[in-house]
């Protein structure tokens, strides 16, 4: 059986935060699941298997991964990663708890990772005990943290909202024995294989040169462009942004980047959209880092009259997959595929519980997203049909 740790646990917060809270809602306690940003619609969920083995999906595209992890690691792919059925009877047995803690939530890739992680947990009879969204404050993660570890879970998975300012809350829920499995990003001064078991992500460098690619189809390679980008440590979103930098400067000779504009959080998307169109009437295209803040943009377009601005973003929601059916400003996506990433850290948490050696860095490949292949993409990345209202787009 396991073995629990007692926390009493007092944590104190940096002042100084590298990202800002977005969203109007109130504190969550830590057993609630609250929204921030575009609401999901991804309510259906991919079953998970109840016998055999559990892996993600095997029928994803085998594609050359490449990323690398914070600490320069070579990416393993996550369909090497398996529990077998005498390994989820045993941990069964073990009778372990986890909690999700989130950085934010509410959007159809967040939603996707949460359904995931829970029916594989249920299937691996580990009990849920809390998942929370920090709504991308820092300060309100600490807290929620602090909340999580008083109910002594076995395993948290995880994406920190900042780096810096959490690192000592993840230490000290490391130093106390709980399994962390981070996804996307990792607190600063941790050790894999020490202080965590392993960060899942999607190819993240990959779909940035699917997005870059993609803009290069669009304009024909030639144009100027705007960069919105991810202003913070966070190296997930800073490969996605390199990534396209580089591919537009090596591929695309005749295609210049004229501006480029920081954002600190989801909701800054259409300020800093706006400001760019404003200073760049030109622009042919501007990429931006992930799918929310990409909707900002969308109506910044619209607002300056831009019906012919070529948009590219990483990640599938409903919103960009709307724009992009109906033709609107969206013309090309490098998706994540978060169900399946979703999986990918509930086994990883299987890996930390049976003492398995797990590779510190695992990805899913990145998914070319074009009009073409909208709706069979959406299954793909999300293992369900696509919503009605992206189906009716193309009636």
């Amino acid at each position: 059986m396991k073995k629990k740790t007692s926390l009493f646990l007092t944590l104190a917060l940096s002042s100084s935060l590298l990202l800002v809270a977005c969203g109007n809602q109130e504190a969550s306690n830590a057993d609630a699941t609250e929204g921030a940003g575009t609401e999901s619609t991804t309510e259906e969920t991919r079953e998970v298997a109840t016998a055999g083995p559990i892996t993600i999906n095997p029928n994803i595209p085998d594609k050359e991964i490449l990323d690398k992890g914070p600490h320069g690691e070579d990416a393993a792919s996550a369909k090497e990663l398996e529990l077998t059925e005498a390994e989820v009877e045993e941990i069964k047995a073990g009778e372990y708890t986890a909690a999700i803690v989130m950085h934010y939530a509410g959007t159809d890739y967040m939603t996707a990772q949460v359904q995931a992680l829970e029916a594989t947990f249920e299937r691996m009879g580990i009990e849920v005990i809390a998942v929370t969204d920090a709504q991308f404050s820092a300060e309100k993660q600490v807290t929620d943290l602090e909340s999580v570890l008083a109910r002594n879970p076995d395993v948290i998975v995880t994406v920190p909202v900042d780096p810096v300012s959490t690192a000592s809350a993840y230490k000290r829920a490391a130093d106390a024995g709980v399994k962390l499995v981070f996804m996307d990003g990792v607190a600063n001064d941790l050790v894999p294989g020490e202080d965590y078991v392993s960060i899942v992500s999607g190819d993240n460098a990959g779909n940035g040169v699917v997005a870059a690619e993609l803009m290069g189809e669009q304009l024909g390679g030639e144009g100027k462009i705007g960069v919105i980008y991810h202003d913070a440590d966070f190296f997930v979103t800073a490969q996605r942004t390199a990534a396209f930098e580089e591919t537009i400067a090596e591929k695309y000779p005749n295609m210049e980047i004229v501006a480029r504009g920081g954002i600190t959080g989801p909701n800054d998307g259409e300020e800093v959209a706006a400001a760019m169109l404003t200073r760049n009437p030109d622009l042919d295209g501007i990429f931006v880092v992930w799918d929310v803040p990409a909707e900002g943009a969308i109506s910044a377009a619209k607002n300056a009259g831009k019906s012919d601005l070529v948009i590219t973003t990483t990640d599938l929601g409903t919103r960009v997959g709307l724009e992009m059916a109906t033709g609107g400003p969206i013309k090309g996506i490098g998706a994540q595929l978060p169900y399946d990433q979703g999986i990918a850290e509930a086994i990883l948490a299987g890996y930390a519980l049976l003492d398995k050696e797990a590779p510190p860095y695992v990805t899913t490949p990145a998914l070319e997203v074009t009009q073409d292949n909208l709706l069979d993409s959406w299954k793909l990345v999300y293992g369900v049909d696509a919503p009605d209202v992206l189906q009716d787009a193309f009636e």
